[in-house]
């Protein structure tokens, strides 16, 4: 079990477990968080109020855009489709503990979560929390609009928008949380915001003081990602071996008043937290380790300092901050055509073989689409769409291929001739291909652009009882 152990100070730690870390992560990595967190709680010899919270980290790109999509089909929808499996387990013992939780599972229906949430609260018996949700990331207005026409051009005129939305900080989550939110239900916040909006409210930092801000946003950063931190991702058998994968814990922070942090995991679970898997989640999708841009602040962490300090258990500081910046990143989805995918297998002697001539086959069929080839297998991994790389490769004589084309094409009927194609290999050759699997899908393209910050407002309201 992990062991936090809290320095004297007048005001407590601040405790916050991640148990999401996109949207489709484990649902039953919350249980074995709130334990910890309420066994922690309960240990506490100075509670001076909340002083947990419960974070589910569900969103990308992609997952906000499909959210849209499934909002536009049924105006009640457009949350995250796992919140009823992931919260209900959880959801009584975090009320009755006085956990507090704060996600972005609102996704394009913040509203329509918290309304889910209130209604779950019922269902078990509870009396039904404070809900806050967060809006102000989705760009609706007309102003907004024509703001993005004159940062992304004419290519505004030529696209379907599915969903324009700025990735939005901490200050109203820390908003709602000062206003006495248990539930706080966010959008397209940025991910360290989670973490960074708590903090804010539990220890009333100034929301200038960046070297506060960036320390807790790396702290979020640690946790973003959900059990990454805690082995998952780290782990890579014979060289770094991590036990108990199966049942790989989720992180847990303590977060001090100076902003230093702590890492350790859920109790009694498998994974581990060590200083190399700390170190790699520390880098992981960081473009500039001494500028590291949220839209709370610029985070450095260039001179950051990370140590073991017992089992399962890390200490991150040294870390630094920069005013935040100015503009708002946005990302504007829209609709990009259709995606055809299609798989044959080839085994046994001359393979790879057979696999290359097929691929041969489907590009002089299809000579107007640009096909994507890969022989899984063999050769599959390196981006190629142009085909280069494959036809300079000699046959290694793989014996167990599988061959993927894809093609995109703006138009339904065209990007349907590849699934025809592959089918027909089944006689039209070459010899033993099987398993014909074939796969359809619309496209989603983004374009991103910045917003000014005035032009973007956010602000929470609370529904509780809806």
């Amino acid at each position: 079990m992990t062991d936090f152990h809290s320095p004297t100070s007048h005001v407590p730690p601040l405790l916050i477990g991640c148990a999401a870390g996109f949207s489709g992560d484990r649902i039953d990595a919350a249980g074995p968080v709130v334990d910890t967190l309420v066994a922690r709680l309960a240990a506490g010899d100075a509670p001076l109020g909340p002083r947990a919270f419960l974070i589910f980290e569900t969103l990308a790109e992609r997952t906000l855009a499909l959210a849209h999509l499934r909002r536009q089909a049924d105006p009640q929808a457009g949350y995250e489709l796992l919140l009823d499996q992931m919260l209900r387990p959880v959801l009584a013992r975090c009320l009755e503990h006085g956990i507090r939780i704060v996600s972005n599972f609102g996704a394009a229906n913040p509203r329509g979560a918290a309304r889910h949430i209130a209604r779950m609260a019922r269902e078990l018996g509870q009396t039904v929390p404070r809900i806050a949700m967060v809006e102000g990331d989705e760009l609706t207005s007309p102003a907004q609009r024509t703001l993005l026409r004159e940062q992304l051009g004419t290519a505004m005129d030529e696209i379907r928008i599915v969903s324009a939305n700025a990735y939005i900080g901490a200050e109203s989550i820390a908003a709602a949380l000062a206003a006495g939110a248990q539930i706080v239900v966010c959008g397209r916040v940025a991910d360290p915001s989670l973490t960074v909006g708590p903090a804010m409210a539990h220890f009333g930092w100034d929301p200038c003081d960046w070297d506060l801000l960036a320390r807790a946003t790396m702290a979020g950063h640690l946790l973003e990602c959900g059990a990454q931190v805690c082995g998952g991702y780290f782990a890579d058998p014979g060289l770094k071996d991590v036990p108990g994968l199966a049942q790989v814990g989720f992180p847990i922070a303590e977060i001090y008043a100076d902003g230093s942090v702590r890492i350790g995991k859920a109790a009694y679970t498998g994974g581990l937290v060590s200083e190399a898997g700390v170190k790699e989640q520390l880098l992981y999708e960081v473009h500039d380790p001494a500028a590291y841009l949220t839209p709370d602040v610029v985070a450095d962490i260039s001179q950051a300092q990370v140590r073991v300090d017992g089992e399962d258990l890390v200490t991150l500081d040294g870390v630094r901050g920069h005013t935040r910046p100015t503009h708002y990143k946005v990302n504007v989805c829209y609709e990009g055509g259709w995606l055809a995918e299609g798989e044959i297998s080839y085994a046994g002697a001359r393979a790879e073989g057979r696999a290359r001539l097929a691929a041969e086959v489907l590009r002089e069929r299809l000579p107007d689409l640009t096909l994507r080839v890969d022989l899984i297998g063999a050769l599959s991994i390196f981006g190629d769409d142009a085909g280069r790389l494959l036809s300079g490769t000699p046959d290694v004589g793989a014996s167990d291929v599988r061959l993927r084309v894809a093609a995109t094409h703006s138009e339904r009927a065209q990007a349907e001739r590849v699934a025809r194609e592959v089918m027909a290999l089944y006689t039209c050759g070459p010899a033993g291909g099987g398993g014909v699997r074939t796969t359809l899908t619309p496209r989603l393209n983004t374009l991103s652009c910045l917003l000014p910050r005035t032009a973007v407002p956010t602000r929470f309201e609370m529904v509780e009882g809806q």
